[in-house]
């Protein structure tokens, strides 16, 4: 399904930023290493590597990922990419000082996984920045998300307080709020959003 969507003309998730992670994004230590999790087009790798970090997008479509590295070079700026899967994924040991997961929307057992390694693989300090759509979007007006069909793959603020248990939020919220990130995330939305960071 990936890469079918990222070889559609254009941006799937449009070029800009996601706006959560623009206004957080400098909790980040100053040209930290940043890991973006399901980065498909390198939007926000690329927002990042224009501030100053040193950034890997982890997706599983390359197609997504060389549309990645396109903007990159647009943008004059280098990330590193990686072709993978999730459910398998090694983040690491003290490797990062920031996590970026937007709409990273995984399978619970997959998405559990990996939220109880994220301790570990962060630096002391560290910081996890997450946005995700909540069930409640299925009852909005705009588009993006999963479908009715893959309820599942939502994520909650009750599910991410625990499995995010061994980081300190900063910021822990369900709201709707209105999205406008190319022709896929679209209007009204219902999502939760973390900041949430790892004490030494």
């Amino acid at each position: 399904m990936w890469d079918q969507r990222y070889n559609e003309p254009g941006f799937a998730y449009g070029t800009d930023e996601n706006d959560f992670l623009r206004t957080q994004y400098s909790r980040i230590p100053k040209s930290g290493r940043v890991l973006c999790l399901a980065e498909g087009e390198g939007r926000n790798s690329v927002f990042l590597a224009k501030q100053g970090y040193q950034v890997t997008a982890v997706d599983q479509s390359a197609v997504g990922l060389e549309k990645a590295q396109q903007l990159a070079v647009k943008n004059g700026v280098t990330i590193k990419t990686e072709v993978a899967n999730l459910n398998d994924y090694d983040l690491g040991q003290d490797s990062w000082h920031g996590v970026v997961s937007i709409s990273a929307h995984l399978p619970p057992g997959i998405r559990k996984s990996l939220h109880a390694n994220l301790s570990s693989a962060l630096k002391n300090n560290g910081v996890l920045i997450l946005e995700a759509y909540t069930e409640d979007n299925l009852q909005t007006s705009g588009i993006g998300g999963p479908p009715p069909s893959q309820k599942e793959l939502f994520m909650s603020l009750a599910e991410l307080k625990t499995e995010l248990k061994d980081l300190k939020l900063e910021i822990a919220q369900e709201l709707k709020r209105n999205i406008s990130e190319g022709k896929y995330h679209q209007g009204e939305s219902a999502v939760v959003q973390v900041v949430g960071y790892k004490l030494g």
